[in-house]
């Protein structure tokens, strides 16, 4: 997926401080600045208004169901400095892994604390602790993951606020980019095809030999259909099958 990044001179620019000259009270303020920013489908400038919002320093957002060895592919929108983006989506990928869909579903809009490794290096000042909140758009499963100044004191209203309001915006202005990536990663016919062989219990060989095909290319379809559908093994994948009826 095609990350959208913001530099130094961007962070500067996006106006969500200009918009305090408006009437309101902040959180007002933020949720009018997000509607102008969903109306442009500037990410970067909205994603940065919540981060001023509660007082943070960068911001990451990025996406649980894609699977990728680096794990970059997740990453929807960041200015995160790049060692750490790197690090920290194939983390977060690792962990959610591990997730039941029931801890996954009780964790939705709530902000949670983890801590990045010491081996991490940070920008100066910015402190280990990191926060993450979860949100739905559509079926896709996002996180607003935050890096705070050291020894910073949070606002756990703000926090609650920047949950709900980052569903909020996500969800007008990065629909349209979750969807054309999903189509990205729909299964072709040959996938779905060599998916129900294996479901059926055959051997990438006793596919191969029914399809006409090399036992090379059935183990290229099925690493396509993992890849795609964010599983790790072939048990995995056919699952995910089906629950969404494809076999």
């Amino acid at each position: 997926m095609e990350t959208i990044r913001s530099g130094d001179a961007t962070r500067t620019a996006y106006g969500f401080p200009a918009a305090r000259d408006v009437g309101g009270s902040e959180r007002e303020r933020l949720v009018r600045w997000l509607g102008r920013c969903a109306d442009k489908s500037d990410i970067p400038a909205g994603l940065k208004a919540l981060t001023d919002y509660v007082s943070a320093s960068y911001y990451l957002l990025l996406r649980h169901d894609i699977a990728a060895e680096t794990g970059l592919e997740s990453v929807l929108a960041s200015d995160w400095p790049f060692n750490l983006v790197r690090g920290i989506s194939t983390m977060v990928a690792t962990s959610q892994s591990r997730m039941s869909d029931v801890e996954k579903c009780l964790g939705v809009l709530k902000p949670h604390f983890f801590q990045l490794p010491d081996s991490m290096v940070r920008p100066r000042g910015i402190g280990r602790e990191y926060c993450a909140v979860s949100f739905q758009v559509g079926r896709a499963r996002l996180s607003l993951m935050l890096l705070f100044p050291e020894h910073f004191i949070l606002s756990q209203s703000k926090l609650r606020d920047v949950g709900l309001l980052a569903g909020y915006f996500a969800s007008r202005c990065c629909r349209s980019v979750i969807e054309r990536h999903d189509r990205d990663r729909e299964l072709t016919d040959r996938e779905v095809e060599c998916l129900y062989w294996i479901a059926e219990g055959k051997t990438s060989d006793e596919v191969a030999l029914i399809l006409g095909i090399s036992r090379n290319t059935i183990n290229n379809y099925i690493t396509g259909v993992m890849r795609k559908t964010a599983t790790r093994t072939r048990s995995e994948a056919i699952a995910w099958a089906v629950r969404n009826g494809l076999v």
